[in-house]
């Protein structure tokens, strides 16, 4: 199943993918699972299931809706940095010994179609492309054998970082949270539909040239050895993000580096999910 949340007519809902349209499940549902995230706590996604075979019609049309980001309001969101060997072979350092973290803040990004802001503080906006994964069980010291049991599905992110503010000093936090820099969409597939997260091929493009390939097997630290390195200092929740990290031909390794720019379009696709895309504009 592919699961969106969307705005419509001026209302904010979820649904399931259905035939070019969404079944509104925010209807449906009620009280019960408000939003995507409830919907996981509320472990309703056998019952998604049965609302998507059984639905008529669909409620709004695909092209009509507004994305926002797959969950709008997790209770965490949590980046590897240096995930890929290709990346960290551009930046010329060592192969890390534990997973790389830092976090984002839920208005830092925005949905399938949505403008990314090009921030008034700086010029050096760059992309990266990522498979996110999305917590599906509540757990903690959650083993390798027994994570992806924890996932309720995957989607597509774009890491948008402002290398500037990046590298002031040694945490990342600054360059990683400018409001809306980053992307999140454009619906979350369901774990039944990929059932190895470690055999996808993801693509970054701007303006439709390629500028990041590779596929997820190249990962340092893959989506189970991040779920139990992440569980095991802090409880997981359904609804949580993990985005894995990003591969090589970022912008700022590029010969000349490479800026994102008004105008511009953006897009990450990954096989079995989807495109991510977005236009560039400057922050007022």
């Amino acid at each position: 199943m592919k699961l969106v949340s969307y705005r419509f007519k001026g209302k904010d809902s979820y649904g399931v993918v259905v035939d070019g349209g969404v079944v509104d499940l925010g209807k449906r549902l009620g009280k019960k699972a408000p939003t995507l995230r409830a919907a996981l706590e509320a472990k309703l996604l056998p019952a998604i299931k049965k609302i998507a075979k059984s639905a008529k019609k669909t409620d709004a049309p695909l092209g009509k809706i507004e994305f926002l980001p797959v969950i709008p309001n997790p209770d965490k969101i949590v980046c590897v940095g240096l995930n890929y060997a290709t990346h960290i072979k551009e930046t010329g350092r060592d192969m890390p010994a534990y997973p790389m973290l830092f976090s984002r803040y839920p208005n830092s990004q925005v949905g399938q179609n949505q403008p990314l802001l090009r921030p008034k503080a700086s010029e050096k906006f760059d992309f990266e492309g990522e498979l996110a994964v999305i917590i599906g069980r509540r757990g903690r010291h959650i083993p390798k054998d027994k994570a992806l049991g924890y996932v309720a599905g995957y989607s597509c992110y774009n890491d948008g970082s402002i290398r500037d503010w990046q590298r002031h000093t040694a945490q990342y936090m600054p360059g990683k949270n400018f409001f809306k820099s980053g992307s999140f969409g454009p619906w979350l597939v369901t774990t039944d539909e990929i059932r190895d997260p470690s055999k996808l091929t993801l693509e970054t493009r701007l303006n439709g040239q390629v500028m990041q390939h590779a596929t997820t097997d190249d990962l340092v630290f893959d989506v189970k050895a991040c779920i139990e390195y992440i569980s095991a200092f802090t409880e997981l929740y359904p609804g949580d993000v993990i985005s894995t990290g990003t591969t090589g031909g970022v912008g700022a390794f590029r010969n000349p580096p490479v800026w994102m720019k008004a105008g511009d379009v953006i897009e990450v696709e990954l096989t079995k999910i989807g495109v991510l895309r977005n236009t560039i504009k400057d922050e007022k």
